[in-house]
C-alpha cells in the first residue's frame, strides 16, 4: 500500500488526557429524561438558529434512498409514536417493549418514543431464532413487540406461549393478520405529547447479554446510566461536536448501537449517519466513507481487517474522515498499521461492555501503544485485581475491575434483572469484575490478555489468545485466526490455532505451512506460546456483531456441546 501522510486531528473538546479527568464531573439530577432534557433542547436550539445545519439523523440505503431529520423532526415523529404506545397500545411507564428491527429509521423512532413514555426498551438482533425470541419474551414479560415481516412469522409461532404479550406492531407496507401496522398507527396519531417524568435511576433499557454459560442475562440500565453516562463516550472518546457526522456500523440489537448510534452522538448534538446494509459489505463501506461527509467512523476490528485486505482500498478518497475508532474486541497492531498507511489516520481503541459505558480507551492526543487499549475512562477507577479483589502491582496479570466502593458509579448497570445471584457474582471486594484479564503497565495503559475463560494454561504457563493471534496475523498467509485451548495428555492443554488462509496461500502444502506458522510465532513472541496444533478452516464462527466465538471452538476441542 502506498503510505499517505499521517493526519492527526487535535481534540475538539479537551486538550489532553489529564484535562479530561479534570473537566469530567457529571451532575445527576433526581429526574432525567434524555428525550426532554437532551433531544428537545437541541430542537429548541435549532428553532432559535443556535445550531448548525447538520441533521440529527441521516439514513441511506443501497438504492440511494435517504431520510434526513432535524432534531425538531425527530421530536415530531417520535411524539406521534409515543402517543401510539401510550394510547393505542395502552402501555404504562416501565412496561417493556421488545424491538427487533434492522437499521431502518423506525428503530430510532422507537428508541425515542420509549424514552418519552417511560417504557423500557428491549432491543434484539434480527438474527434471532424462534427459540431466542421465546426466551426473551417469556423472561422479560414484554407487553409489546415491534418488528418487520422477516421476523413476524417467528413471533407468531411463539406468541401463544407468551402470556404478557398484548400488542404486535409490524413495520411494513403490507398488512398481517393479528398485527397493528406501524405506518397506519403513526399517521393517525397526534404529535402533541407530554414527556413523562422519569427518575434518573428508573429503568430505561434492558439488553440480553450472553455469558459463556447459562441463558442470556437481562442487563438493565437506568435513564442516567446511558443518558448521562455516555457523555464520556461522546464528548471525550468520540470527541464529537454538532458539526460532526458519525457513522457507527453496529447491529441494532447490541449495546454498541445505543452507545454510538443514539446517546453519545446526540448528547453532543452530532449527526447520526446510518447506512442500511443488510450484511457488512466492504465495498459499500469504502464507497460510503468517500462519498458522504462522514467525519467520525466507528466499527469493529473484524470490519477493519476486512477493509484493509481489499487491494483497491487505496483508490478511495477519505478527505472528510477525521477520527477512526473501534470497539468490541481487541484490534491487531498489523491492521492498525495498514489502515494508517492507506488513510493517514490512526484507529483509537475503546473498551467497554453492555454493563458499562467506556471503561478505557485511547483518546486524541495520547500516544497509541500498539496492542494496548488505552487508559481508564474518567468515569471509572479501573484496576487489575486478584480473585479476592486486591489491587495487583503494575505488570502483573489479573482481573480487570472497576471500583464500586465506597461509591458505585452511576453509569454501571443496575442489575441482571431477575437474577440476583448472577448480579452478585460480578462483585468481589470493592470491585465489579468485567470478566476480562489484563495488565496495567507503568504508564497506566491497559493491555488485554483475554476473557477470563479464554486464557490458556499450558504446562504451568498462562497464555492469552490475543497475543498468539497478533503474531499469526502478521504472517502474510493468515487472513484471520482464533486461538483456544486444546486437551493434551502431557501438558493438560496446549495452544491450538484455527487459521483462515489468504487466497494466495490456500493451494500451498498445508503441512509445510503449519510448520512455517509455528516457527514464525516462536520467533515473534515467547516460544512457549506457539500453537502446537494448527487447523486450517474456511471461516471462523462469529457472533452477529462480528466477534469471534472462541467458546464454540474451545467446546469443540474439548468435546463439549
Amino acid at each position: 500500500l502506498p503510505i499517505r501522510g499521517h493526519r492527526v486531528s487535535p481534540p475538539q473538546n479537551f486538550t489532553g488526557y489529564e484535562s479530561i479527568k479534570q473537566q469530567y464531573s457529571p451532575q445527576i439530577p433526581e429526574y432525567f429524561n434524555f428525550a426532554e432534557d437532551v433531544l428537545d433542547v437541541w430542537a429548541e436550539k435549532e428553532k432559535k438558529g443556535e445550531k448548525g445545519s447538520n441533521p440529527a439523523f441521516w439514513w441511506v440505503n443501497d438504492r440511494k434512498q435517504e431520510v434526513r431529520w432535524s432534531f425538531e423532526e425527530l421530536g415530531f415523529h417520535s411524539r406521534r409514536l409515543a402517543n401510539v404506545l401510550s394510547g393505542a397500545c395502552g402501555l404504562n411507564q416501565q412496561d417493556r417493549v421488545f424491538l427487533v428491527l434492522p437499521r431502518v429509521p423506525e428503530w430510532w423512532l422507537v428508541n425515542v418514543a420509549c424514552l418519552r413514555t417511560g417504557t423500557v426498551l428491549l432491543p434484539g438482533t434480527s438474527q434471532m431464532t424462534a427459540r431466542d425470541i421465546l426466551h426473551r419474551l417469556q423472561t422479560s414479560g414484554a407487553r409489546c413487540v415491534i418488528t418487520d415481516e422477516s421476523l413476524a412469522p417467528l413471533l407468531d409461532a411463539v406468541a401463544s406461549q407468551c402470556s404478557s404479550l398484548q400488542h404486535k406492531i409490524l413495520v411494513s407496507p403490507t398488512k398481517r393478520e393479528g398485527w397493528k401496522n406501524f405506518g397506519d398507527l403513526v399517521r393517525n396519531a397526534s404529535s402533541d405529547h407530554e414527556c413523562v417524568k422519569t427518575r434518573s435511576d428508573d429503568p430505561m433499557t434492558i439488553f440480553f447479554t450472553s455469558g459463556t454459560t447459562g441463558s442470556p442475562k437481562m442487563t438493565q440500565h437506568s435513564h442516567s446510566s446511558y443518558g448521562i453516562g455516555l457523555t464520556v463516550n461522546g464528548r471525550y472518546w468520540l470527541d464529537l461536536t454538532e458539526r460532526d457526522v458519525l457513522w457507527n456500523t453496529s447491529d441494532t440489537g447490541w449495546a454498541k448501537s445505543a452507545w454510538s448510534s443514539v446517546y453519545a452522538p446526540w448528547i453532543q448534538g452530532a449527526c447520526v449517519f446510518i447506512h442500511h446494509m443488510p450484511r457488512f459489505d466492504s465495498h459499500t463501506v469504502l464507497e460510503t466513507l468517500s462519498s458522504y461527509p462522514i467525519s467520525t467512523f466507528c466499527t469493529a476490528p473484524t470490519a477493519y481487517r476486512m477493509l484493509v485486505h481489499l487491494f483497491f482500498f487505496v483508490s478511495y478518497n477519505f478527505s472528510n474522515l477525521q477520527h477512526c475508532l473501534c470497539a468490541g474486541e481487541p484490534i491487531n497492531p498489523e491492521v492498525m498499521e495498514k489502515w494508517r498507511s492507506a488513510t493517514g489516520l490512526d484507529i483509537y481503541e475503546g473498551y467497554g461492555q453492555t454493563e458499562t459505558v467506556l471503561i478505557a480507551g485511547t483518546f486524541k492526543g495520547m500516544k497509541i501503544k500498539a496492542g494496548a487499549f488505552g487508559k481508564a475512562s474518567p468515569e471509572y477507577d479501573v484496576q487489575v485485581v486478584d480473585e479476592a479483589g486486591n489491587v495487583l502491582p503494575r505488570g502483573v496479570e489479573g482481573n480487570l475491575g472497576i471500583r464500586v466502593k465506597p461509591h458505585k458509579p452511576f453509569s454501571l448497570f443496575t442489575e441482571y434483572t431477575g437474577d440476583p445471584d448472577r448480579t452478585a457474582e460480578c462483585y468481589v471486594g470493592d470491585f465489579y469484575l468485567t470478566g476480562d484479564r489484563g495488565v496495567m503497565d507503568e504508564d497506566d495503559y491497559l493491555w488485554f490478555v483475554g476473557r477470563a475463560d479464554d486464557v490458556i494454561l499450558s504446562a504451568g504457563y498462562r497464555i492469552g489468545p490475543f497475543e498468539v493471534e497478533n503474531a499469526l496475523i502478521e504472517h502474510q498467509a493468515v487472513a484471520e485466526s482464533a486461538v483456544v485451548s486444546s486437551p493434551d495428555p502431557i501438558r493438560g492443554e496446549v495452544v491450538k490455532a484455527f487459521v483462515v488462509l489468504t487466497a494466495e496461500y490456500k493451494s500451498q502444502d498445508q503441512d509445510q505451512l503449519k510448520k512455517e506458522l509455528q516457527t514464525y510465532v516462536k520467533r515473534v513472541t515467547a516460544p512457549y506460546k506457539y500453537p502446537r496444533k494448527v487447523e486450517f478452516v474456511e471461516q471462523l464462527p462469529k457472533t452477529v456483531s462480528g466477534k469471534i466465538r472462541r467458546v464454540e471452538l474451545r467446546n469443540k476441542e474439548w468435546g463439549r456441546s
